[in-house]
Parts: C-alpha cells; sequence; structure tokens
C-alpha cells in the first residue's frame, strides 16, 4: 500500500526523493526494506535521527506524512514535525500541514533571543537580567521586544541616555501608548537602548501572523551596540535569524507542554534553558527535578551536538528564583506592593522585601492584571503607605502609577531579578550565550 501511495504523490507532481521507515517492522522481510519502488528507504535507529539525516542529505521542500497510529503517535509525530520545522522544511498529512516560522537574517551584530513556553514566564525579567549582566561585563547590549501591546511603528527608548521618571510613563500613556510594554520595562530596568515592536497572532510553533520585528531589528541595527537581545511575546518567537536561543521554562509547566506538541522545537531552538520559580509554591523540589531530567534528556539530533551541549550531549540548564528589588532604596518607608505574582508567594515576597531593602510591607496587591480590582485595592489602602512599589507591567502606570501620583504616594519601580539555586549561576549562563552568539555570528550560522 505504501509503494502505491508514493506512485500516487508522484502522479500528483510530487518528486519523492527517498522514504523514512519510522516502524511497522513486523510486517516486513527479515532483511528489511531498501527500496519502495525506485524510491531509497532509509532506516535503522531513532527514526528522529534517521529523519535528520535524510533532510541533510536532500534539498527537499516539504516531508509528507504517510504514518498512523499505532505506528507513531501523537507525541512522536509532533517530535517528527518539530524536526521537520526546526531544519526549515514544511511538515504535511492527510489532514494537516505546518510550516516553519520565517526567521530570515536581518540583524548585523551577534544576537541573542530570548523566547519562553508562554506568558507569565519571567521573560522580561531574564532580558533585564541578561541586559545589566552584559553590560556590566563591559558589552552594549540592545533590546528588541515585542508584544500585542507593542506601537504600530518600531519606536527606540534610549534607556542608557534617559532618565524615566513615573511622571514620564504617565505621560507615555496618556499620549495613548503602553507605558508599560515589555520595550519600556527593559529600557527602566535594563538601562539599555531598547526598540519596541508589536506582534498579532501565535502559532503553536511559536510563528507570528503579523508584525513590526524585522523593521525594528533593522533600527537595532544602527543604534550603538554590539549584540541584539531579541525578546519573544507570550510563546511567540522573534520572527528573525538569532545566533543563539535562550529558553524560559517556569518550574510550574506542565510537562507535556515541553515533551508535547511543538515543545521539543522549542528544545531544538534552545541553545540553553532558564527555569524560573524554580522552588515552593510553583513546583516541588520534586517536579523541578523531573522538568530538569526531562530537559536535559530532550532529543536533539547528532549533527546538532556542537558548543551548546556539554560532554553528556545534554542542554544546559540554569535553575533561578525570582527576587523582587526596588530601583531606589527604600529602608524605613512603609511601602505598598503592586504585582502581578499570584497571593501564594505573598509570604515571600513581604519577607524578602523587608529583610533584604529594609521597608515595612503595608499591603500588597496582586491584581496588576485587573484594574478594577487593583483600584479597590489601593483606595483600601491610602493613607497606610509611603511608597507604591511597582512591577512596570499590566495597569502599573495607567492605574498603579497614576493612583500614586494623585494621592502624593512615591512611587519607586520594582524589577525582578532571578537569582540562581542549588550552585546554579545565571550570570555565567547569559555570558556564556553572548560568547557563543559571538562566535556564532562571526562563523556566518
Amino acid at each position: 500500500m505504501t509503494e502505491a501511495a508514493l506512485r500516487e504523490l508522484e502522479q500528483r507532481g510530487h518528486e519523492i526523493l527517498a522514504a523514512v521507515l519510522v516502524g511497522g517492522k513486523e510486517k516486513l522481510a527479515a532483511e528489511g526494506l531498501d527500496v519502495l519502488g525506485s524510491i531509497p528507504v532509509k532506516s535503522g535507529g531513532d527514526p528522529r535521527e534517521v529523519l535528520d539525516r535524510a533532510l541533510l542529505d536532500h534539498a527537499v521542500d516539504a516531508v509528507i506524512d504517510l504514518s498512523d497510529e499505532p505506528v507513531l503517535d501523537y507525541r512522536r509525530r509532533h517530535e517528527l514535525a518539530a524536526l521537520s520545522l526546526y531544519r526549515g522544511v514544511p511538515y504535511e498529512g492527510a489532514d494537516f500541514l505546518f510550516r516553519p516560522p520565517p526567521r530570515p537574517r536581518i540583524a548585523t551584530k551577534p544576537s541573542l533571543a530570548i523566547v519562553g513556553t508562554g506568558k507569565r514566564t519571567g521573560k522580561t525579567a531574564v532580558a533585564g537580567f541578561a541586559a545589566r549582566t552584559l553590560h556590566e561585563a563591559g558589552r552594549s547590549p540592545v533590546i528588541v521586544a515585542m508584544g500585542r501591546g507593542g506601537p504600530p511603528e518600531p519606536v527606540v527608548l534610549r534607556g542608557d541616555e534617559v532618565s524615566l521618571t513615573p511622571q514620564d510613563l504617565m505621560e507615555l500613556a496618556d499620549s495613548g501608548a503602553h507605558a508599560a510594554s515589555d520595550y519600556v520595562e527593559d529600557a527602566l530596568l535594563g538601562r539599555v537602548p531598547t526598540v519596541g515592536c508589536r506582534r498579532c497572532g501565535g502559532g503553536l510553533a511559536g510563528g507570528v501572523e503579523i508584525s513590526n520585528v524585522p523593521e525594528g531589528v533593522r533600527k537595532a541595527n544602527d543604534l550603538p551596540g554590539d549584540l541584539l537581545l531579541l525578546e519573544g511575546s507570550g510563546s511567540a518567537v522573534p520572527p528573525v535569524h538569532a545566533d543563539v536561543t535562550s529558553l524560559v521554562v517556569p518550574a510550574s509547566i506542565r510537562q507535556e507542554y515541553v515533551r508535547g506538541y511543538f515543545g521539543p522545537y522549542r528544545l531544538l531552538l534552545a541553545d540553553f534553558v532558564f527555569v524560573t520559580m524554580a522552588e515552593h509554591p510553583f513546583a516541588s523540589p520534586t517536579r523541578v527535578e523531573e522538568l530538569i531530567f526531562a530537559l536535559r534528556s530532550a532529543f536533539r539530533p547528532e549533527s546538532h551536538r556542537d558548543q551548546k551541549r556539554d560532554r553528556k550531549g545534554e542542554l544546559q540548564v540554569v535553575r533561578t528564583v525570582f527576587r523582587p528589588t526596588p530601583t531606589r532604596a527604600v529602608a524605613g518607608a512603609d511601602a505598598y506592593v503592586a504585582t502581578t505574582a499570584p497571593e501564594v508567594v505573598a509570604p515571600t515576597l513581604r519577607r524578602h522585601l523587608e529583610e533584604r531593602y529594609q521597608c515595612k510591607v503595608v499591603g500588597i496587591s496582586h491584581a496588576l492584571g485587573d484594574r478594577g480590582r487593583l483600584r479597590a485595592d489601593l483606595n483600601e489602602a491610602s493613607g497606610r503607605m509611603q511608597v507604591l512599589l511597582c512591577e512596570i507591567k499590566a495597569a502599573g502606570i495607567d492605574v498603579a502609577t497614576r493612583w500614586a501620583l494623585s494621592e502624593g504616594v512615591e512611587v519607586v519601580y520594582m524589577d525582578n531579578v532571578p537569582e540562581g539555586v542549588n550552585g546554579d549561576d545565571p550570570t555565567e549562563q547569559i555570558l556564556s550565550a553572548a560568547a557563543l552568539a559571538d562566535e556564532r555570528y562571526k562563523e556566518g550560522k
């Protein structure tokens, strides 16, 4: 039947260069199968490895999947599709077609993408941390950030030159812009040049339907700097080539989102992984270790194993926790905190801020993403605070900052800094990623 199906595909106009045998060998003769008609058959070993070798050996326009259950279950099928997309080849079957997200080479500097598995993973916090780390190491990074609330035309914000005060951000909000957009947060907290872009639509493999990111990267090329940090949005991947990719994965993620669906595609893109929020109540130590094992044992083809792997051929993973960090001294102040963090982490936030920064936390609102509830929380706390400690997210500017300024309350913005746990060093990972980006850019990869 398979040979007949291949003949029919040829009759439809396809040129079949090779076939990959992924299973069902119990129906074949003991000597195996080398050809189907005149078509060479690739087999032996891991089907993912066989497919990868076939993709590298033949300049193909598509992979056509003629398999079915039980030879390929849904997860294994997605793994093969992910591999095909990673190699830039569409993957199609009876009722589906997956296309590789376009990632043209536009950057004229080394580039490091920071992407995530979804929203609220900590991508922006990691991007800001990366910018500060690189700046302290003598580098000059430029961040290109995209978001659904980004500007219609790419906007340059020189975080290295201007001091962004609460009043400045209010003026930005009053002009109709999203003043809590990622590029604004990056500029204020990273103190580096940023380019704000927008996107709409997110595909299963991280593609975007509409964006102005390519134009934003061209603007970033003209800015002073020696490295571009390309920040993803939600689970969407910047639609441009990156020399190196760091994947941000929350410890609370369901493993199926990493090992199934198009999680394998993101892992193939990744050179390094940041596991964020690797602590209770987000995940137990056992769950964190299970996730680390899943990441480090993720499939990579032999041809993919270069500098991005350690001697065991595993992804390099760093475990981190986020700790709130005010941008100015708040010692001795009565502080009210406005955050997107869930209520279960309130004790940790309070303890950390009071012990490390010597302020008194008089209340916490976890409603930055709910304008009505946020206003109610702030009104209830009126008169009890000297300082509003606020994240630059969601309604942090147009509601929280506006309320504080109208009440005569000082606004101090708050960063979330990733700190390594169990001996892991996020600083070293960022520096290693930048060095690898330099190397690949010079090699023209």
